[in-house]
């Protein structure tokens, strides 16, 4: 048996989540199917990380076990012929017995996409903001979150996870047009935490919150202390990196 990795894209709203789960679609079911369908062999696939319902991503890897794919070219366009529109298959890699998508990723960036005008091409893409945002102060209070390491502050109250501990490579805010970019990587994400990020920062923006108040926040290690989720569909996997000596 070989592994691979998958390189893929996909728009999350029409998924309930990267995740198999019951009684609603999966973007990690449906690549299983399409996958199981070209290999003629039950496939089953680990991703890099789980996104939530109406999430979606620029670059996700998941890794799957078979005999061969035959002819790589081949197989990308097998494999995105049977896929529906709204997910994408970029590349496939040849990788090492023991590579795990999820375990070998180095760093994971996130995008969060603010729209500060109505645009009907964007729905569903982006948060429509009306608020009028104070850009600087919300790199201000950006900048804080690399003196940490503990963020269960910004972390979902019932989660699996045995330690809330994450290494936050960089975080920063830019104005792209009519649109904000939230702009974060760290070697882990709780679940829920960029939006979590994302909406306390908001409030900071809004000038409902100081700087230090949102120190304080972080500080306090409890979910209620900090601002409600950004919605899902402004947030975007952008990036997932490995070590180059995984792949063959």
């Amino acid at each position: 048996m070989k592994r691979y990795f998958l390189e893929l894209a996909y728009q999350g709203t029409n998924y309930h989540g990267w995740q198999i789960q019951e009684n609603a679609t999966s973007v990690q079911e449906v690549v299983q199917r399409a996958l199981s369908t070209i290999l003629r062999t039950p496939i089953q696939i680990m991703g890099s990380g789980r996104t939530d319902a109406g999430v979606h991503a620029k670059q996700q890897f998941a890794h799957f076990e078979c005999l061969s794919i035959g002819d790589k070219n081949d197989f990308l366009k097998k494999i995105n012929s049977v896929l529906p529109p709204d997910i994408g298959v970029f590349q496939v890699y040849e990788v090492k017995d023991d590579a795990n998508a999820r375990f070998a990723a180095q760093w994971r960036s996130y995008e969060y996409v603010i729209g500060m005008r109505k645009n009907p091409f964007e729905d569903g893409l982006v948060w429509r903001c009306f608020y009028e945002l104070d850009i600087t102060q919300m790199n201000l209070a950006a900048d804080l979150l690399l003196n940490y390491d503990d963020f269960e502050s910004f972390s979902r109250i019932k989660t699996e996870t045995k330690h809330f501990r994450c290494k936050i490579k960089n975080a920063y805010w830019e104005q792209k047009d009519h649109h904000l970019l939230f702009h974060i990587t760290a070697n882990r994400f709780l679940r829920g935490m960029v939006r979590a990020i994302v909406g306390t920062l908001v409030l900071v923006g809004r000038g409902q919150l100081g700087l230090g108040d949102f120190e304080e926040i972080i500080q306090a290690k409890r979910r209620v202390a900090a601002g409600a989720s950004a919605p899902p569909q402004g947030l975007y996997l952008s990036k997932v990196v490995y070590p180059s000596h995984i792949f063959i």
